[in-house]
C-alpha cells in the first residue's frame, strides 16, 4: 500500500451523513446526556453510585447517528445494558482476579446479548464496571440505579429525538415495510429475499433488510436517470389540458369528459392550482339502480341541476371529486412516474410548475411512448 492508498483508507468517511446531519447528531448525542445526567443526579439517592455510566456514551452515538441499525432499537439497548449489567456484578462479586472477572463479564455478556437477540456494543463495557469499582462497591443494585434509570431516561429520549426532531421513523417495528421505503420506491426484490441473502451471508452486517431496500431502490433509480437521461414530466406531458372549477356542475363536467373522452380530469381552484380530481367512476357511484330501471334515465336525472331548494345529490364537481390527489413538478423525472403508474396503479398525474400550476397531465400512454421510443434509439 503506497502513501495515497493510505492517505485514501484513512480518509474514507464511515457514515454517510451530510455535514447538517452531522451537526445535529452531535447537539442531540449532547442533550440527550445532559438530560439523562441531570435527572438521574436529582433521582440519586446517595453517592456511593455515579450518576452516568460511561458506555452510555457509546449508546448516544448508535442511537443518534445511526437509529435505524438493528443494534439502535429499544430491546437490544435495553436488554443488551441491563443483561450486561447484572453480568458484570455477578462476576465481579464471584471472581477475584480482575483479568479473568474482566473477560468472563465481557464474553458472558455478548454470549447473553446473543442468547436473547439484544446485541448492543456497549453494554460489554458496561459489564466491566463493576469490576473496575470492586465488588464491595458496587451491588446489584447498580442495574437499577444507574444503569437501568439511564436506560429509561436515555430511550425516553432517543425516541423523541429521532422522531420529532430528526424526522426518523424510530423505533422500527419488525415486519412493518421501512417507511424510509415509499410504495413508489418499491423495487422487484422482496423483504424476504433480503432477509435471506442477508442470513446466507453468515456475517453481521450493520443494516436493515429495510435500509438495504431503500438503498437497492435508490441505487436503480440513479442508475435509470444514467441511462435514459433527463427526461422530465414537462418533455412527454400532455399541455392544455381540460379541467373544471370546484363550483363547475356535474352536467357540464361530464359534456367536457364525455366529447373529449377522458377518463379523468383535475380540479383546480381560481390560481389553477390542483385541489382534487374527478373520474368517470365519481359520476357513476353515487346511482343507485334496482332491477329493471333505465340506467339512461337515472344518468340523465343525475348529472342535470336540480331545480328544488334542497337536493341529496351532488349538484357541483367539488361535492363529487377525489381530494386526496397526487400532483408532480414539471422538472420530475421519468422514473417517479414508472413506479407511480406501474406499482400504485395511478392512471394520470396533474403536473404542476413551479409556482404550483396546472401545466399538463402525463397519462400511462405518455410513459409507455416515451420509454419505447428510448428503446428504439438505443437499438439504432
Amino acid at each position: 500500500m503506497n502513501i495515497s492508498q493510505f492517505i485514501r483508507f484513512i480518509t474514507v468517511d464511515p457514515v454517510s451523513l451530510s455535514l447538517k446531519g452531522k451537526l445535529l447528531s452531535v447537539a442531540s448525542s449532547f442533550t440527550a446526556i445532559l438530560i439523562m445526567a441531570l435527572v438521574t443526579q436529582q433521582l440519586s439517592i446517595g453517592t456511593a453510585y455515579p450518576i452516568i455510566v460511561a458506555s452510555m456514551g457509546a449508546s448516544a452515538v448508535i442511537l443518534f447517528i445511526i437509529p435505524h441499525s438493528p443494534l439502535a432499537q429499544p430491546w437490544p439497548f435495553v436488554g443488551g445494558q441491563l443483561v450486561s449489567a447484572i453480568i458484570g456484578v455477578a462476576c465481579a462479586h464471584w471472581l477475584t482476579d480482575v483479568a479473568l472477572a474482566s473477560a468472563c463479564a465481557v464474553g458472558g455478556s455478548i454470549f447473553a446479548m446473543l442468547l436473547l437477540r439484544c446485541l448492543h456494543p456497549p453494554g460489554a463495557a458496561t459489564a466491566i464496571v463493576p469490576i473496575l469499582a470492586g465488588a464491595s462497591s458496587l451491588g446489584y443494585d447498580f442495574v437499577l440505579m444507574p444503569v437501568g434509570l439511564n436506560v429509561v431516561i436515555m430511550l425516553v429520549m432517543a425516541i423523541v429525538i429521532n422522531r420529532w426532531v430528526l424526522r426518523y421513523d424510530y423505533p422500527i417495528v419488525p415486519g412493518n415495510k421501512n417507511p424510509l421505503v415509499k410504495p413508489s420506491q418499491q423495487s422487484g426484490i422482496s423483504e424476504q429475499d433480503l432477509k435471506l441473502a442477508l442470513e446466507n451471508m453468515d456475517t453481521f452486517m450493520d443494516v436493515s433488510p429495510g435500509d438495504l431496500r431503500k438503498l437497492l431502490s435508490d441505487a436503480e433509480a440513479l442508475s435509470f436517470k444514467r441511462y435514459k437521461g433527463a427526461i422530465t414530466c414537462a418533455d412527454i406531458m400532455v399541455r392544455d389540458v381540460p379541467s373544471v372549477e370546484y363550483g363547475t356542475e356535474v352536467e357540464d363536467a361530464w359534456n367536457i369528459m364525455h366529447k373529449q373522452k377522458l377518463k379523468a380530469m383535475p380540479v383546480i381552484d381560481r390560481a389553477r392550482r390542483v385541489i382534487g380530481i374527478i373520474t368517470w367512476n365519481d359520476f357513476f357511484k353515487f346511482i343507485n339502480l334496482s332491477a329493471y330501471e333505465n340506467f339512461q334515465d337515472k344518468f340523465r336525472a343525475f348529472i342535470r341541476r336540480t331545480p328544488d331548494v334542497s337536493t341529496d345529490k351532488p349538484e357541483s364537481v367539488g361535492h363529487m371529486m377525489s381530494a386526496s390527489v397526487t400532483v408532480l413538478p414539471e422538472t420530475t423525472h421519468i422514473v417517479d412516474l414508472i413506479s407511480l403508474m406501474s406499482i400504485q396503479g395511478y392512471r394520470q398525474i396533474p403536473i404542476v410548475n413551479g409556482e404550483n400550476r396546472l401545466v399538463g397531465m402525463v397519462y400511462q400512454a405518455n410513459l409507455i411512448a416515451a420509454l419505447y421510443d428510448e428503446q428504439l434509439a438505443a437499438a439504432k
